[in-house]
């Protein structure tokens, strides 16, 4: 798998979230100008980066086939935290997808530092909505996509996997080593000297605003909790845990528990010892079952 993706220099006008819909945006003024955009790494792809918003991390690398065929898209969502972690780091993930024939956009995001929760999820919305709005310029079919997240990237892309009663399109949400559940990462990190899960109690914290899952935070914290908010028309999901890592498979049980309970299928994949997000998906196992999945999704009418 080849490691680098081009990056041409475009950019779209700034796209500003109206206040009746968090993920509807308005018209690019002015119009996207292209340059060259050709990959000079691989002639059958192209590849640039829009602006899906006015804030500098509100950005996402767009790799496709310029062929004029309809093709399924794969959303990438980076981790580190919530507040740290960049789209540079997925670059040859999303290029190992785009040779596979899909549309990949590989996001940047407001770090913790920069909004507080809910923006995070906002600006995957967001990203997604620009996606399908100029689909046809990077021969994206917008009925049919995945989201694919890492770490905290992973809780980012189940969040907008429960995010109302399902986004049209969505076939499937995939999240390595995702926190499910802030909540339970707070009271893990409580008592413990790992000092990961200490670090993730903290992170969570952080995305809060700054206050803990009490009096009026709590509406917050329960927010953030993927599980809590199952709806029937939610994208089926697929996580992937080692079974010591700091964020451990017990975290993905409760989505297991209530999207099942709503008909929506969960599959928790749990593998041996301590790989966490990226090195996890780069074991080769991990990377077919993930592929697979993917694919089988897609390939569904």
């Amino acid at each position: 798998m080849r490691t680098a993706v081009f990056v041409g220099a475009l950019a779209l006008a700034a796209i500003a979230l109206t206040p009746s819909a968090a993920y509807a945006v308005k018209d690019p003024t002015p119009p996207p100008a292209v340059t060259d955009t050709t990959d000079p790494y691989n002639t059958n792809l192209s590849a640039e980066t829009i602006a899906y918003g006015s804030h500098r991390r509100q950005e996402m690398d767009v790799s496709w086939t310029p062929d004029g065929t309809d093709r399924p898209g794969v959303f990438l969502v980076h981790g580190g935290w919530w507040s740290s972690g960049d789209k540079r780091y997925m670059t040859s993930i999303a290029r190992g997808y785009a040779e596979q024939g899909y549309t990949v956009f590989n996001l940047n995001y407001r770090l913790s530092g920069h909004a507080a929760w809910p923006a995070q999820r906002t600006d995957v919305l967001a990203a997604v909505a620009l996606a399908k709005k100029h689909a046809a310029r990077w021969s994206f079919d917008p009925t049919n996509f995945v989201v694919v997240g890492f770490s905290a990237g992973g809780h980012l892309a189940a969040s907008v996997g429960t995010y109302g009663n399902g986004i049209a399109g969505l076939r499937g949400v995939v999240g390595l080593s995702p926190i499910i559940s802030p909540l339970r990462a707070y009271s893990d990190g409580l008592a413990t000297k790992d000092p990961y899960k200490r670090k993730l109690r903290a992170s969570a914290v952080k995305l809060a605003g700054g206050c803990a899952p009490k009096g009026k935070c709590s509406r917050v914290w329960a927010s953030m909790e993927v599980a809590w908010h199952a709806s029937p028309k939610d994208a089926p999901m697929l996580t992937v845990h080692s079974q010591d890592e700091f964020v451990p498979p017990v975290q993905s049980q409760p989505l297991k528990q209530l999207l099942g309970q709503v008909g929506v299928p969960v599959t928790v994949l749990t593998v041996a010892g301590t790989a966490h997000s990226a090195p996890l998906y780069r074991d080769p196992a991990v990377l077919e079952a993930v592929q697979q999945w993917i694919a089988d999704r897609v390939a569904q009418e």
